[in-house]
């Protein structure tokens, strides 16, 4: 076995140096073609930084659009041909790398190439040149799969997660709040589902086997534990604003928010689990990890009876309204104490309401069967 290992290690140092060689012949883009060969070479560390700075220098709004393009389709023919998971998983930390760290053309270019070539979606990708390559197989997949839920939330949100800057905080403010704290009903329940499913994504590049213990997927999976913090605190403050909103909402918006609180519970123990698996590692040293709290039920409850008690919606064909305008009736909340924290969940979203009918609401309860407003409370998202 060990001398079938060292003579692959060889022949992939081989086929590098061909691939280098040829770069200086016969490529009008030679120092990119050998950067990008370089920093995904078959040897197991990870790219070194003086090729990421000249893919990084390639990629640049100050080089022109094409360059940018062929350094993207470079990356993705390097992707597509290999079948050593060393090298996919390189390239890919190249790819998130310069998503992170890089200008946002690059992010534009890779989303124009993936509605054409979908270059991360890796679902057939195995290397089986070992049992240890097969673990380390199965982690590349689900990181490119979290790789394309970024770009995915991104076409959701219209910006990029990891790079918000959060404001600095109000007076008696302990942190800034993310954009998700001031949105409306309409982008919440568009944008929190987006933010979940991109969480659930991070939570399922928890390496197994053999892969829990090789550095370079470390170094790829501290990549993806630093973005779990924004994300989860973006999460964190939309289902705030969406408690502060949940009893003005009728009744098909609070059934959407309700499954969105009850999934934002669930993540919140996966993301957990997912925070002691990293611990362990060596790469969590310098990581201080958030605080997650359990959510309380009694609030799920007061949630779920305001639904029942909602205004009724029926549907009705458009052309039988004699009116355009959509009737709404909200609740006055009632001021009481805040509630413990909330906490994140994993259930998939439940369909919306068709676009084919006109919801119209009738009456509702009376005042006396309103339920009350839980007001919730920040949690802390950097520890105590």
């Amino acid at each position: 076995m060990g001398t079938l290992q060292s003579w692959r290690k060889a022949y992939g140092a081989l086929k590098d140096q061909t691939k280098v060689g040829l770069a200086h012949v016969n490529s009008d883009f030679k120092d990119v073609d050998v950067a990008i060969v370089k920093a995904t070479n078959h040897v197991e560390c990870p790219p070194k930084e003086r090729h990421l700075r000249k893919i990084l220098a390639a990629t640049s709004a100050m080089r022109p659009r094409a360059d940018v393009a062929y350094c993207l389709h470079a990356l993705a023919r390097r992707l597509t041909k290999t079948h050593n998971w060393t090298v996919a998983l390189k390239t890919l930390i190249v790819i998130h790398r310069t998503l992170r760290e890089g200008d946002p053309t690059f992010r534009e270019e890779l989303l124009n190439f993936q509605q054409r070539g979908h270059i991360l979606q890796l679902s057939n990708f195995k290397d089986e040149s070992s049992p240890i390559a097969w673990d380390c197989s199965a982690w590349v997949r689900t990181y490119a799969l979290f790789l394309e839920e970024r770009l995915e939330c991104f076409k959701v949100l219209k910006y990029d997660i990891e790079a918000e800057r959060l404001p600095r905080p109000a007076q008696g403010q302990e942190k800034g709040y993310s954009r998700t704290r001031d949105l409306d009903s309409e982008e919440l329940l568009e944008q929190l589902p987006a933010l979940q499913q991109l969480l659930y994504r991070l939570v399922g590049c928890r390496p197994e086997g053999a892969a829990v213990s090789n550095y370079v997927i470390q170094y790829a999976l501290a990549l993806v534990l630093k973005e779990s913090f924004k994300i989860y605190c973006a999460i964190n403050d939309g289902i705030i604003n969406l408690v502060d909103k949940f009893f003005e909402m009728p009744r098909h918006e609070a059934i959407n928010a309700l499954d969105v609180y009850k999934r934002a519970g669930q993540q919140a123990g996966s993301l957990s689990d997912f925070y002691d698996v990293c611990k362990g590692l060596e790469l969590a040293r310098n990581f201080q990890f958030p605080v997650l709290r359990e959510p309380p039920q009694s609030f799920l409850l007061t949630m779920e009876e305001y639904i029942r008690e909602a205004p009724r919606m029926v549907s009705v064909p458009r052309e039988t309204l004699e009116y355009p305008e959509r009737l709404q009736l909200t609740y006055k909340p009632e001021e009481v104490p805040s509630t413990e924290d909330t906490k994140l969940s994993v259930d998939e979203p439940q369909p919306l309401t068709p676009d084919n009918v006109v919801e119209l609401i009738v009456e509702g309860p009376s005042p006396s069967k309103q339920p009350r407003h839980w007001r919730s409370t920040g949690i802390n998202c950097y520890g105590a």
